[in-house]
């Protein structure tokens, strides 16, 4: 009978009873509690939490059952006819970004602005510090989204070791604007050592030197070198970020210094086109020395657009600090759009929030998206003490290690020492290179096409970071095998024959085969698209799918790697989470209908430019990391045949590199198959990530099949989540084919072009 009673339990449980979606919210703030809190309770996302109080989606058991206990236990604390919460961004924690002053902002008055007399500096020699002191950012009328603000005055002063007073309460605090509530930045103050957040955006005006923090928090800087400043930001500053990973290490400071901090300090505010080229500053400027007398070190890299300054470590005691500087083109416009023009506070809010989705930049989002990898899987930990309690450090399980691998020479790109042997103009071919990369492939429009009125172009979100979702990698050398057995759950490079695989008859389901017009498809096997003629060198993902498409396969040789694991897992989804919350603050959800996500995204950059450049961040956070992976020679006096400084890395892997290309490339593949197998449309161009097809019609939705508003299964889907899809852009047919005459260039990939309609640059598809 109790086991009758236990089921009954779990069916009520099931639709335990919630609160409206308005009234869940207020409980959770009125317990002070964060979005990302409640959702690291319940171990789901960010963004579902944000939903089930928005009323769009409802919590599924078991969550449901926790979710409803929890309100419960608020509603008893916090009854309905209590006090008014403030909202999310009125919590220091979660400070708005891109909405005007933070959250802990202080409303100027006559009164308490003629009693800011600013305090005198203080007497002191170019290194002393000072404890730092705490300015509340006024906060005013909200900016425009993506507007630089003048400096504020001078705000009173409280000191940055005591306690912040929570937004919304004391005479020192004013609530912000409602619209800025989604744009919640990262919380800052859970670790007392990091309670000023991760980064500061170092200013100086009027003879004051001002740093800019999460949240709308100011710190006067008494340092008056660039050695001080560095003391400052690591003695006194209380800046950092926590590690990612148990085993891992705690983030040093970033100090992002302005063009006026620059020449406060010492600094050129730009580079000539020499310090450019060599991406440094002489080691004979005069702060390069002030740090060497102070017995400050640089990287081999040098003092340039992002510097690391440190002393050796004692113990496990950390002495370095990062520094950023936006006007020696630290910043890529490419990814970070105008983010150098930003005003202090802005930049502080921008990068806080990066830095909190993602991890505090290292450099530029190729190398920060390589550092993640390492910060969530340290090459070491510390072991289990031994008979006299000491603890030694270890290789961490299912990392790279410390030390770098040799590739295998097909992995080897071209340059590399172990190819030093070959002729020096020898051109390498399919059997002797792997040669994993992205589609780039196109064809001409057939007559059937040409009578469509439109080319509508799709993109796969975030398609890198879901090729690399689930995928196992190789964590350590590789193994030569000759007439090996192909194993599909076995990571490595495959030297096989896949001229015999026929895409004009595919397996397209489990004893299900298709019959395809193979001359309208790009070949899966190669990256422009053509027919393999012969054996050549493939990572695991395409041979396995050469299998899949129901083909044997049977390798001549290998190099695989028995040591393996799901290494970028953790990666995705850390990067994912990020792009999904900054979605969401920018009004595109998960899970939303067809036309809603549609609607949703249209003009979803213009809501609030500096989230969508954050979106753009992450997205290049991605690529970059993974073509990190196998980074080349840059400027380095290098000469074929020699190592460059890459190779010194373990995380330098060409093979990871190639295992996530091939799967991206094959994931697309397989979506363009069972769509033409089911409605018997097929692309006319493929750029990496991008689509396009011919249809009667300016939306996605005039192609792609749904039934009762569900996707065709296997095939292109609308939506956000990585691996989904959105719309890219239309042109007419008659664009097309104008563009293709007018250089002349049947080949033309309309992929490239389709998001705007602006050729740039000939392309003649070779």
């Amino acid at each position: 009978m109790s086991e009758l009673f236990d089921a009954v339990d779990a069916l009520v449980a099931s639709r335990s009873a919630l609160p409206p979606p308005a009234e869940r919210k207020r409980l959770r703030q009125g317990h002070g509690l964060t979005l990302d809190e409640v959702a690291a309770a319940l171990r789901v996302r960010r963004a579902t939490v944000s939903g089930w109080e928005a009323g769009r989606t409802e919590p599924r058991p078991p969550e449901r059952d926790a979710y409803a206990r929890m309100l419960k236990q608020l509603s008893e604390l916090y009854p309905a006819d209590g006090p008014v919460p403030a909202e999310d961004t009125a919590v220091p924690e979660e400070p708005a970004v891109g909405a005007g002053p933070g959250p802990s902002a202080v409303e100027p008055t006559q009164d308490t602005v003629a009693s800011r007399a600013p305090a005198a500096p203080p007497a002191a020699a170019p290194s002393a510090v000072e404890p730092a002191r705490a300015r509340a950012v006024p906060a005013g009328p909200a900016a425009e989204p993506g507007s630089t603000t003048p400096h504020a005055p001078a705000p009173a002063r409280v000191s940055a070791g005591a306690p912040r007073p929570p937004a919304g309460v004391g005479p020192m605090s004013r609530r912000p604007p409602a619209s800025s509530a989604r744009t919640a930045a990262p919380a800052v103050g859970a670790d007392p050592r990091f309670e000023n957040g991760p980064l500061a955006v170092v200013d100086a005006v009027e003879g004051q030197v001002l740093a800019y923090c999460v949240g709308g928090l100011v710190l006067d800087v008494p340092a008056k070198s660039l050695p001080a400043l560095v003391e400052w930001a690591l003695r006194e500053a209380r800046l950092g970020q926590p590690k990612l990973s148990g085993s891992g290490k705690d983030a040093d400071p970033l100090l992002v210094l302005t063009e006026a901090a620059l020449e406060r300090y010492g600094l050129p505010v730009a580079l000539t086109e020499q310090e450019r080229l060599a991406g440094r500053i002489p080691e004979g400027h005069k702060v390069i020395k002030q740090l060497t007398r102070a017995n400050w070190q640089l990287t081999k890299r040098g003092f340039g657009p992002w510097g690391r300054v440190y002393r050796p470590a004692q113990g496990s005691e950390r002495s370095c600090v990062q520094v950023c500087i936006p006007s020696w083109d630290a910043l890529d416009t490419r990814h970070w759009a105008d983010a150098a023009q930003l005003a202090p506070a802005d930049l502080a809010r921008l990068l806080g929030l990066y830095a909190s989705r993602v991890m505090t930049p290292r450099g530029s989002t190729a190398v920060t998206g390589l550092e993640l990898m390492t910060a969530l899987h340290p090459p070491t930990r510390a072991s289990r003490p031994d008979a006299a309690g000491k603890r030694y450090s270890e290789h961490n399980p299912g990392s790279l290690g410390r030390d770098p691998v040799d590739c295998a020479p097909c992995e080897a790109p071209d340059g590399h020492p172990l190819l030093a042997g070959l002729p020096r103009f020898h051109q390498r071919t399919p059997a002797e290179v792997l040669m994993e990369e992205a589609y780039d492939w196109a064809r001409p429009l057939t007559d059937t096409e040409c009578l469509h009125s439109h080319l509508v172009g799709i993109d796969v979100n975030m398609a890198f970071a879901a090729g690399a979702n689930g995928l196992t990698v190789g964590l350590g050398a590789p193994e030569h095998v000759r007439q090996p057995v192909f194993d599909a759950k076995l990571p490595g490079s495959w030297l096989v024959d896949l001229s015999h695989v026929d895409l004009s008859r595919v397996q397209v389901a489990k004893d299900t085969w298709a019959q395809l017009d193979a001359s309208l498809l790009p070949s899966p096997f190669t990256p422009g698209g053509e027919h393999p003629t012969g054996p050549a060198w493939y990572a695991t993902p395409t041979v396995a799918y050469a299998v899949e498409l129901g083909y044997d396969v049977h390798p001549v040789e290998a190099y695989v790697r028995r040591d393996n694991g799901r290494y970028l897992d953790a990666w995705y989804q850390r990067l994912r989470d990020a792009y999904l919350a900054t979605m969401a603050d920018l009004g595109v959800h998960a899970d939303l209908p067809p036309q809603e996500f549609l609607a949703a995204m249209d003009g979803y950059r213009h809501r609030d430019p500096q989230l969508a450049t954050l979106v753009s961040a992450i997205k290049a956070t991605v690529k970059g990391g993974i073509g990190k992976l196998r980074e080349r020679p840059r400027g380095e006096g290098w000469k074929p045949g020699q190592p460059w400084r890459a190779l010194a890395r373990p995380t330098w892997r060409p093979d990871i590199r190639a295992a996530v290309i091939s799967r991206t490339r094959i994931n697309m593949h397989r979506k363009i198959v069972k769509h033409a197998a089911f409605t018997g449309q097929y692309p006319v161009a493929v750029l990496s990530d991008c689509a396009v097809y011919a249809c009667d019609g300016p939306s996605p939705l005039d192609f792609l099949p749904y039934r009762d508003g569900k996707p065709l299964p296997g095939g292109f889907k609308l939506g956000i989540n990585p691996g989904l899809v959105k719309h890219e852009g239309t042109q007419s047919v008659l664009w097309g084919e104008g563009v293709r005459e007018q250089f002349d260039a049947p080949g033309l990939n309309l992929a490239r072009y389709i998001k705007d309609g602006t050729v740039t640059h000939t392309d003649n598809g070779e």
